[in-house]
Parts: C-alpha cells; sequence; structure tokens
C-alpha cells in the first residue's frame, strides 16, 4: 500500500495541528522548556536548589 500524500494545508490552524501531531518531540521539549520558564520567573517562595530563580515582583 502506497501512502497518499498529504492533504495541503487549508489554514495556519491545520497547519499547527499537522505540525503538532507529527513533531511531538519537538512540542513536548518546547512546551517542558515554558514550564521551567515558568517556575523560574513564579513569584512564590518555592525552595527549588540548583536554579537561579529571578521572580517576578508582585505588589499585592
Amino acid at each position: 500500500m502506497e501512502n497518499p500524500e498529504p492533504a495541503p494545508l487549508g489554514s495556519p490552524l491545520g497547519w499547527l495541528i499537522r505540525f503538532t501531531l507529527e513533531n511531538k518531540l519537538v512540542v513536548f521539549l518546547i512546551l517542558s522548556m515554558i514550564v521551567v520558564w515558568g517556575v523560574l520567573v513564579a513569584p512564590f517562595d518555592w525552595k527549588i536548589a540548583g536554579l537561579p530563580r529571578d521572580p517576578v515582583p508582585v505588589d499585592a
């Protein structure tokens, strides 16, 4: 059985959905970096050893 050619991309949303389905490792790495960055700048007093933190100042 031959592989059919992929359908042409109709919209940016279609391209994004196809990219995430075909490149799961890339999407996982990008999401992991975003989560780690969020932890590093979170305004909470978390004791995380070995990571330099620069929390966002919050006046609440």
